[in-house]
Parts: structure tokens; C-alpha cells; sequence
């Protein structure tokens, strides 16, 4: 008995046009929670657990522009270190003047900047200062769609 394929197979391609996010406007979350440089990493450890979060954007409190960030592998390196995370403050162990991305930056050009410098996470700037994060996570989602992320 022969079977009859009705139809036509088409393999779905590697890459789907999907409708993707434009900017990182349009996917980075809002800054809830920041600290400042003189801050200890207990601190920075506490406000990541509570704000479910990999990492803080270090203020300048004059400005409302970002002058560091500490992640979560910063704070590990204080611990692994044996170190007192209450002796030890955020400006000891955060990255200085971070690479920092508009709200008009496009996602392939931030997902383009989280591999070239090797970044978890880019803050986004506007006029008036601290708009947003994103993270790898967030970018490769977008990059990829709904269905995949």
C-alpha cells in the first residue's frame, strides 16, 4: 500500500522572522534597585536577593548617572576571597565607568557590545540620567522570540 503526502514540507528555517524588539527601550527593566559606591557588598548582597537580581547599578548621587556595577560575581569573589562582606565596600569591588548603552540602542547592537566586552549586563542611559538594565538573558530573548526564550 502506498502512502500520499499531501502538501508541502517546508523545514522551518534556522532563523524566524519574527516581529523582534527594536530597542532596548522596548525590553530593558526599570532601575528599582541601585546603590551607592560606599555602600558594603552585604548590602548589595541583601538588595539582589530581594530584588531577584544579578546586579546593581552603582549611582553618582549628583547625577543619576551610573559610575560602577557590582554583580553577583563580584560579591562571590569578596566571600571566596574570605573577606567580610561587611568591611568591604562596593567602591573595592565594583566595575568603574561601565560600557552604558541608550535607550535608542538597537538590541543587535547590545547583544553585539554584551559579546564583544564580555558583559552580563548593560545599564541604559537617557537624557535624565539611570532609564534601565539589560542582560544577556533579556537580549537573547528578544533576539530570538517568544517561542524560544
Amino acid at each position: 500500500m502506498e502512502q500520499i503526502m499531501t502538501g508541502v514540507y517546508a523545514p522551518k528555517p534556522p532563523f524566524p522572522s519574527r516581529a523582534v524588539a527594536a530597542t532596548v527601550a522596548d525590553i530593558m527593566r526599570p532601575p528599582l534597585t541601585t546603590v551607592s559606591q560606599h555602600d558594603h557588598v552585604a548590602a548589595a548582597a541583601y538588595l539582589m536577593k530581594h530584588a531577584g537580581t544579578t546586579a546593581l547599578v552603582v549611582l553618582d548621587a549628583e547625577t543619576d548617572r551610573p559610575v560602577g556595577i557590582v554583580t553577583d560575581t563580584d560579591i562571590s569573589h569578596v566571600v571566596a576571597d574570605g573577606k567580610d562582606v561587611n568591611d568591604v565596600r562596593i567602591s573595592d569591588v565594583m566595575t568603574p565607568d561601565p560600557t552604558v548603552v541608550g535607550t535608542g540602542t538597537t538590541v543587535r547592537e547590545a547583544a553585539e557590545l554584551l559579546v564583544s566586552g564580555r558583559f552580563r549586563h548593560l545599564p541604559v542611559v537617557a537624557d535624565s540620567g539611570l532609564a534601565g538594565i539589560v542582560d544577556v538573558n533579556t537580549v537573547c530573548r528578544a533576539l530570538l522570540g517568544p517561542d524560544e526564550g
